[in-house]
């Protein structure tokens, strides 16, 4: 049962949140973190890390006339352990997404689609970031040659697409946009919207 509202609906365009400070603690190139002192939606005095991120998340989800897809392995650092993916990197917010997540499938897998349908739009990780991510469907595929970035050391896997939805339903793939991707692509094939 969905939650209802009783009463008057809440203004969701006002910010209940009032930022008396904001001072840049730290950035590089792909990151900026700011330590604001706020006064919280009740009125009090607080304090919010906000990490900004300086690039649109993107990810990709190939699919193959015969119902397989590929997914990318790699160490992830911040985690310190391995990583099941989908081809997935960054794109400058000043770049049209399409073109990075038609550059990042052909860096990550060596992989060209002739067919794109935008899948979702996501924020990542809202409660501490403005990481804003996008991912597409790559259908009509012609193989190439992967040419991943010097920081990345691959290993490319084609799977059936069921298989990816049960790593995900195991627990093998904990990635947040690989997840929420694999899944919408899987209920659009059970409704046959791809």
């Amino acid at each position: 049962m969905a939650f209802q509202w009783k009463g008057r609906q809440p203004d969701q365009s006002l910010n209940p949140w009032k930022t008396l400070s904001a001072q840049t603690v730290y950035e590089n190139p792909w990151i900026r973190v700011e330590h604001r002192d706020v006064l919280n939606p009740s009125g009090g005095a607080g304090i919010y890390g906000v990490v900004h991120f300086k690039n649109t998340a993107i990810g990709i989800v190939p699919l193959d006339d015969e119902g397989y897809t590929w997914l990318v392995g790699q160490y992830r650092y911040t985690l310190e352990r391995y990583s099941w993916e989908i081809p997935e990197g960054g794109g400058l917010v000043d770049t049209d997404p399409l073109e990075s997540a038609k550059r990042e499938l052909l860096e990550e897998t060596g992989i060209i689609a002739r067919r794109w349908a935008p899948l979702l739009e996501m924020h990542i990780s809202n409660s501490v970031t403005d990481e804003y991510g996008v991912v597409y469907v790559a259908q009509d595929l012609v193989m190439g040659k992967s040419q991943p970035e010097e920081t990345e050391q691959l290993l490319i896997r084609r799977l059936p697409f069921s298989e990816a939805v049960e790593m995900v339903m195991r627990g093998d793939i904990t990635d947040s946009l690989s997840m929420v991707a694999l899944l919408k692509v899987n209920e659009w094939l059970r409704n046959g919207i791809i």
